[in-house]
């Protein structure tokens, strides 16, 4: 993660090197989630335990984010905003470094709860962090080099750290990521610039956040949205079994991540002047890519092109759902969303339910037909939310809607 991600033209006006700290603790979010996944014979090994147990140092960092995000984000609503992103890295350096050094089972799920906590405050704090940063013309772009880190830590940061736990062992690892939190906090004081807490008449509930229009049907389409993409995303190496690719789920992910990244850099050009038609032509994409995985994803050169148009096509949600988010809920914006993280989350944990159904019952042919269900529903809600969550014309004209600009 260089300046070389230049975004757009005018991207040399934009604070580089702050909004690539926001990156890198992104990227420390989703490699800190899914390293266990890669690394669960060792763990297994390590902590005498089974690997289904091992397993559920995942779901102990997912319940971590879904349960404690909303309160967090409220609690800390008072706070200097730079004192919160480092009270999140400092807890992805604490938790980390006891899951290195633990000993005991209990303990360890316990710490990774923890580091789902400061992840949960992370990804509603990023957001809005990133657009306070810049004039609401440039919001679109730097949220979109913000979130830069997530693909690259999905295509590149969890192989990394599952080759690494094969080199150096599993304990060994998750003090690497420890050692990077220090980096990211020198980084962060000296780049990242501090703003006031929101003023506490702009406060709004949680309730009063829920019905500003355009905040349900934006949320809306964040869980079938999330829950199309994950379906395939979770399950995905038995799903490319069929035409002969079991062995090369690392190269299908490596396409993805790459195309994602590609998506990442045209939703930064498209998301001032097209929020709108983005969304619904990413949407639209999708469920083209859905029925053809469906008609012919048994054949090997298929399933590559799929995959990176899927990649292509996916790689922008984060921005455009979060930009949408935040513009429509105005000075509710970091309650909104805490509120993106719980729907994100819990479309993430529903896709394994989901997935698992489908696979049981009929086999992973059927995990396309249901996408393009999903994703139907997605595309019209989007289509019919032109008055307030996803606008047509450019955005950006009007004054800020991130409290303290």
């Amino acid at each position: 993660m260089t300046p070389s991600l230049s975004l757009s033209a005018s991207s040399e006006r934009l604070p580089i090197g702050a909004l690539l700290a926001l990156a890198m603790t992104g990227f420390i979010c989703i490699v800190t989630e899914t390293l266990p996944a890669g690394l669960l014979p060792l763990i297994s090994e390590g902590l005498s335990i089974s690997p289904s147990a091992a397993g559920q140092m995942v779901t102990a960092y997912a319940l971590g984010s879904v349960l404690a995000v909303i309160p967090m984000t409220i609690a800390t609503r008072g706070w200097r905003r730079r004192n919160v992103l480092l009270l999140t890295i400092v807890g992805f350096l604490l938790f980390n470094s006891i899951t290195a050094l633990s000993s005991h089972y209990g303990v360890t799920l316990v710490a990774r709860f923890f580091a789902g906590v400061a992840a949960g405050l992370a990804w509603s704090l990023l957001a809005g962090y990133a657009r306070r940063m810049v004039a609401p013309e440039q919001q679109g772009r730097a949220l979109a080099l913000a979130m830069v880190g997530t693909p690259i830590a999905l295509s590149l940061g969890v192989p990394l750290g599952t080759w690494l736990g094969g080199l150096v062992g599993w304990r060994t690892t998750f003090g690497l990521m420890s050692a990077l939190t220090l980096v990211l906090i020198v980084w962060v004081l000296a780049k990242v610039p501090d703003y006031p807490p929101q003023a506490a008449h702009q406060r709004l509930s949680l309730g009063k956040v829920l019905t500003t229009p355009g905040v349900r049907p934006v949320l809306a389409v964040v869980i079938s949205w999330m829950l199309a993409h994950n379906i395939l995303y979770t399950y995905i190496a038995p799903f490319v079994a069929p035409a002969g690719l079991a062995d090369r789920v690392d190269l299908v992910l490596l396409v993805f991540g790459i195309a994602a990244l590609v998506g990442i850099w045209l939703t930064a050009k498209l998301v001032e002047p097209l929020l709108r038609k983005t969304v619904l032509v990413s949407l639209a994409t999708f469920a083209l890519v859905s029925v053809v995985f469906g008609v012919s994803g048994s054949v090997p050169w298929v399933i590559y092109l799929d995959v990176a148009v899927w990649g292509l096509s996916f790689g922008g949600a984060a921005t455009l759902l979060q930009t949408a988010l935040a513009d429509a809920a105005g000075d509710g914006a970091d309650v909104a969303l805490s509120l993106n993280v719980v729907a994100w989350n819990s479309a993430i944990a529903g896709s394994g339910i989901v997935g698992g159904v489908l696979l049981d019952t009929w086999g992973v042919a059927a995990f396309p037909w249901a996408m393009v269900v999903l994703i139907a529903l997605s595309f019209a809600i989007a289509w019919w939310s032109s008055e307030h969550g996803f606008k047509p014309g450019a955005r950006g004209t009007g004054k800020p809607v991130v409290e303290g600009h």
